[in-house]
């Protein structure tokens, strides 16, 4: 087994692979296009937020089994963790794999007999064979390495756990690439590994996410019809999943994160008259995103027309989900630039993060002291205690994520 690992792209998937294989007697290689991020890595500190990543960053780089670059050295094994974002536009979202395709072309002049190339990073039904293209054109003979998808499956907030707990799935493009590849994966996670082809890998990534994605939109159209009939949307789910076979999820301001926003249109951009289903619930839950908007306006009018000034309204949270940094694809941070470009006066609140491009981070105290209205966007753990819960319930905030229930 080859003991040299090239990771590209050191975000909230590749930097914790990156730590794991290094404690695992890899001698790992990463690889970013951040220059502060790469600097900060190699003085064994870390970049984003995850429980546990620090320790493990700082001894593999400590053990010197761990060091970043900005641009790829030669190694046995390729790791792919770049972004898939898509291409906006007036239609159906167009899949985005420029950077998968960027990595590839990157490493293709090291690629030797016998390498591994694998795509981690969440992609259309199709693209490890794109990989395996460029590779071709570049010269490199792909009938003699191994390329294979293994997508990611875990939870942020408990990466490096799931890393090596959860299941994963390994499609390559050859049986041979299949067996190599899992057997990799074996050296360093414990759960099972489980074989297939690329492209039923690929697409139960895509599913997975999917699957998740449809059953939000349950929830958050449940939502805009309990607000509608004055019903609590948070009880009504609690008793309903006292039925033996029920279990809806919680709704929320929208859905955002790089895979379940992302993820499903995948799926209907490649078969669009198939997928119906998974397109609605994509634009259920962009429209919850609107909908809350439209709330939040309908509080301010109403504050401007009894005090005759204009409100100041306080955004609590701006991550995808809570309590974590990771703004990506964050409908809370689209709710509070939203209304920030529409010429409202907005305080953010963010304890996650420290710095933001767009607005300047308030403490929920200083929130609390100044705003006129509230808008409980992510779940966070602060929002969510007792004596905040009190003070926020006084203030009739609008809850769209359950942090008062």
């Amino acid at each position: 087994m080859q003991k040299t690992v090239c990771i590209l792209g050191l975000g909230y998937i590749g930097l914790p692979t990156a730590a794991l294989l290094a404690g695992n007697g890899y001698q790992v290689v990463g690889v970013d296009v951040n220059e502060q991020a790469v600097e900060t890595i190699n003085q064994g500190r870390i970049h984003i937020v995850e429980p546990d990543l620090d320790a493990y960053v700082r001894s593999a780089v400590a053990a010197g089994r761990l060091k970043a670059y900005t641009t790829p050295q030669p190694s046995g094994i390729y790791m792919i963790c770049v972004p898939t974002p898509f291409h906006e536009g007036d239609g159906i979202p167009q899949p985005n794999v420029d950077y998968v395709l960027a990595a590839t072309r990157s490493i293709a002049g090291f690629i030797k007999t016998g390498d591994m190339v694998i795509l981690e990073s969440t992609s259309p039904v199709g693209t490890t064979l794109q990989v395996s293209d460029v590779i071709r054109q570049a010269g490199v003979d792909v009938s003699r390495i191994h390329i294979a998808y293994c997508p990611e499956r875990v939870l942020p907030g408990k990466i490096m756990t799931e890393l090596v707990e959860n299941d994963r799935v390994v499609g390559g493009l050859t049986p041979e690439a299949t067996k190599a590849v899992s057997n990799f994966y074996r050296t360093f996670v414990r759960g099972d590994v489980l074989e297939t082809d690329a492209k039923t890998a690929e697409m139960c990534k895509l599913t997975e996410n999917s699957f998740r994605d449809v059953n939000i939109a349950f929830a958050n159209e449940l939502s805009l019809i309990c607000a509608k009939e004055g019903i609590n949307i948070w009880n009504l789910i609690q008793l309903a999943n006292r039925h033996p076979r029920v279990n809806i999820l919680q709704p929320g301001a929208g859905v955002g994160g790089h895979c379940i926003a992302v993820d499903p249109w995948f799926i209907v951009a490649r078969d669009p008259e198939n997928s119906r289903l998974i397109r609605t619930a994509r634009e259920v839950n962009n429209f919850k995103t609107v909908w809350a908007i439209d709330r939040i306006k309908i509080a301010v009018a109403d504050v401007s027309a009894r005090t005759g000034r204009k409100p100041k309204v306080a955004c609590l949270g701006l991550a995808f989900k809570p309590d974590i940094d990771d703004l990506r694809e964050s409908p809370a941070v689209h709710i509070a630039e939203s209304l920030l470009a529409q010429g409202y006066d907005v305080i953010a609140v963010e304890p996650n993060i420290e710095t933001h491009p767009v607005f300047q981070l308030q403490t929920l105290e200083d929130a609390i002291a100044t705003a006129d209205v509230f808008a409980l966007l992510v779940k966070h753990r602060q929002f969510s205690e007792n004596i905040v819960k009190k003070s926020l319930a006084k203030l009739n905030a609008l809850d769209f994520c359950g942090a008062m229930n």
